[in-house]
């Protein structure tokens, strides 16, 4: 093979090796970001649960003024007995007391459900927390392989980095600015291999002219139909 062609073949596929390092990254980074997801959703959760008890309580507390103020009433009616002086009165003065009655009756059970309602939510509550506490302990361990994972990952990249420094320093620069330009359309794929007599890049079939200076290797080839670089694979050639 040409021995630009080899090097165009090498730095394409450092190039190629450099582009998939950031998505590995990613990759990793998202494994991490479902877990905080998680763990931030629980956080949520634990904190409209904790405003949904506060309403309840308050909502009790109310209740509980309003039977204060109904058991007061009801005394002053007791009072107001003694100082009746006609049946009119009587009744109006009973009716008011029925009424007092019903409504401290309904306050009593407004009560109950609202307690019931609160020991709920502060079972769930404790739920949510237990559930927190453990995701986050996931996260602890997840951040640990993470972490790790990245710091394997840019080793990797800096051996590759390097690599493809080393081979530069070497390059012609003409063949370099060519190859610049075509991959600044074409990306990773700016030179690609000829498998079955077509182009990897575009994957339309190459005349039989083409195909044969491919095979031969002596000069840089140009696919007719996208104008990527191409060459033969040696196992393939041999």
């Amino acid at each position: 093979m040409n021995k630009y062609l080899r090097d165009l073949v090498k730095l394409s596929k450092f190039d190629s090796s450099i582009s998939m390092f950031e998505p590995k990254i990613e990759n990793e980074k998202a494994k991490l970001s479902t877990f905080v997801e998680i763990a931030e959703s629980f956080k949520t959760q634990i904190n409209e649960t904790y405003a949904q008890i506060d309403d309840v309580k308050s909502k009790r507390t109310k209740n509980n003024i309003h039977l204060a103020e109904l058991k007061t009433k009801l005394e002053d009616i007791s009072k107001k007995n003694n100082e009746i002086s006609n049946e009119k009165e009587l009744k109006a003065l009973q009716l008011e007391e029925e009424i007092a009655k019903e409504q401290i009756s309904f306050a009593n059970e407004e009560i109950i459900r609202l307690d019931k309602i609160t020991v709920a939510k502060e079972e769930a509550l404790k739920e949510l927390q237990v559930k927190l506490t453990e995701e986050e302990e996931s996260i602890k361990e997840i951040q640990v392989a993470v972490d790790n994972a990245i710091e394997d990952i840019n080793k990797e990249r800096n051996v590759v980095s390097q690599s493809r420094g080393e081979l530069l320093e070497k390059f012609d620069n003409k063949i370099l600015t060519f190859y610049q330009k075509i991959r600044r359309w074409a990306k990773d794929s700016a030179v690609v291999p000829v498998i079955d007599q077509a182009c990897y890049g575009c994957y339309m079939k190459i005349n039989d002219k083409t195909y044969a200076e491919v095979i031969k290797s002596d000069e840089i080839i140009n696919c007719p139909h996208c104008g990527r670089i191409l060459y033969k694979e040696e196992t393939e050639e041999a």
